[in-house]
């Protein structure tokens, strides 16, 4: 990864334009949900009315009220969160720089609608800006990002864009001219800047340090100061650079409003797997601890019972799913030399999203630079925005039939074909993206069937000691 990609221009201003358009389409179809008239809290009339059936629904709009957005308070600092789980005091339930975000957004908004559009111009450049870079490094297969599905629906459904711009910008970064400590670092400042927006980057620092530790490409990138097979003096640069990113941007928010600043971290671990999070755990493991035949006391227990099981399989086995997709990088890295750390990234995500209790369905984007930069058939990628479509809208249909008192079997038929059409396509991905290659190769990397390239036997991965 010496020198980036450079894509032909004209795509790369295609794919922009591309995103441009699919993001204005993205806020127009949000903007269906925040219209006149509103009540005395700056609230549509017409949101709760139409956000399910009409499938309009955002987070966006949804938190201008119960986190004191619409009051202005200054995120955190003043906050707290009850015994009943309510935040208070301006907490909301993100990382810091989303909560800033939020803030901004409010301050010249008096109601959801502004709120949505202000949000929605801060938000904007990310969508573009992670267009132009998938662009640069990936050429025409980066309209997978500008003009699929997702990012109409999802672009302003939360706060998703800034995180992902930080995901792909620490890839686009590992392309540049420099030495490869160095863009390591920047990577890994990049990546913690995405764990104070969403969290998921952060695990991401772990594959990119153990590409770092072995040497980039070939093993052949490693600074020449270092002496024998590892660079480990450049893999603790770089994870010190993504926790003294961390600690820097968390610690006034910790010093000056602590409860504040803790609740959003509490609010996430008292979420529970309800009907809400789109997950396996709910649609499948609940089934066997709830009957239709139980009484309220047999089922609170139940659900007690299943809520705590999730409370640890979840996170437990996302854990498996991380040490398993660096160790399968390992392997490949035997074969091919080089650390596979975009590949195993990807694997990491999978195996997040997959196994997580939440499963909120604008994640969708988070996938989507992967499936841009690896090569993986298209026709899998096809399959799952298709199973994504038929939750990103069953969901919300399932919703208001719901809430309706409709019959809903239809609609549930669509929620299950996403939850797992997407399960089952995550587990695929998960497996495929640790064998797969980039779409693109970056500079100095091959193209091809796995081979060993000469290097020095000091910083082979495959050389043991005394050969």
């Amino acid at each position: 990864m010496r020198s980036g990609v450079r894509a032909n221009p004209m795509t790369v201003v295609v794919v922009v334009t591309m995103a441009a358009l699919g993001l204005i389409l993205g806020y127009l179809n949000k903007a269906r949900c925040a219209v006149a008239p509103f009540d005395a809290s700056g609230r549509s009339t017409m949101f709760d009315a139409i956000k399910d059936s009409s499938v309009c629904y955002s987070d966006i709009q949804f938190l201008w009220l119960g986190r004191d957005i619409d009051n202005h308070i200054f995120p955190y600092i003043h906050g707290a969160i009850t015994s009943d789980g309510i935040l208070t005091g301006g907490t909301v339930e993100y990382p810091v720089l989303s909560g800033l975000l939020m803030w901004l957004g409010a301050i010249p908004a008096h109601t959801d609608a502004q709120f949505l559009l202000t949000s929605a111009l801060i938000l904007a450049p990310f969508g573009l800006v992670t267009a132009w870079m998938l662009g640069r490094m990936a050429g025409w297969s980066a309209l997978l990002w500008s003009i699929g599905p997702p990012l109409v629906m999802y672009a302003f459904h939360n706060w998703e864009l800034p995180v992902v711009a930080a995901a792909v910008g620490a890839v686009f970064v590992m392309t540049l001219p420099m030495p490869l400590r160095r863009r390591a670092v920047l990577a890994s400042v990049l990546l913690a800047i995405g764990f104070c927006l969403k969290l998921y980057p952060g695990a991401l620092v772990l594959p990119l340090i153990a590409y770092v530790v072995t040497g980039g490409i070939d093993g052949r990138e490693s600074a020449d100061t270092v002496k024998g097979r590892w660079d480990i003096r450049g893999g603790l640069m770089v994870a010190g650079a993504a926790i003294g990113t961390v600690i820097a941007v968390n610690l006034p928010f910790a010093v000056l409003g602590y409860e504040g600043w803790r609740a959003s971290f509490t609010f996430q671990s008292l979420r529970q797997a309800d009907l809400t999070t789109n997950s396996i755990w709910y649609w499948g493991l609940r089934h066997f601890y709830i009957s239709d035949q139980m009484t309220p006391d047999a089922y609170a227990e139940a659900e007690a019972s299943f809520q705590d099981v999730v409370d640890v399989a979840s996170p437990l086995l996302v854990f498996v799913a991380f040490a398993l997709a660096l160790w399968l990088g390992w392997r490949r890295a035997k074969v091919d030399g080089t650390y596979p750390w975009v590949a195993v990234s990807g694997s990491m995500l999978c195996g997040f999203m997959l196994l997580h209790k939440v499963h909120s369905p604008q994640y969708t984007l988070w996938l989507l630079p992967f499936l841009v930069l690896l090569r993986v058939p298209w026709g899998l990628v096809g399959a799952y925005l298709l199973v994504d479509l038929s939750m990103g809208i069953g969901v919300f249909k399932y919703f208001a039939a719901l809430a309706s008192g409709a019959d809903a079997e239809n609609e549930e038929f669509f929620v299950l074909v996403g939850v797992w059409g997407r399960a089952l396509l995550l587990a695929v991905f998960f497996v495929l993206f640790i064998r797969a290659r980039m779409r693109v190769p970056f500079p100095g990397e091959t193209d091809g069937p796995s081979v060993i390239s000469p290097r020095p036997a000091t910083i082979s991965l495959t050389t043991s000691p005394g050969q």
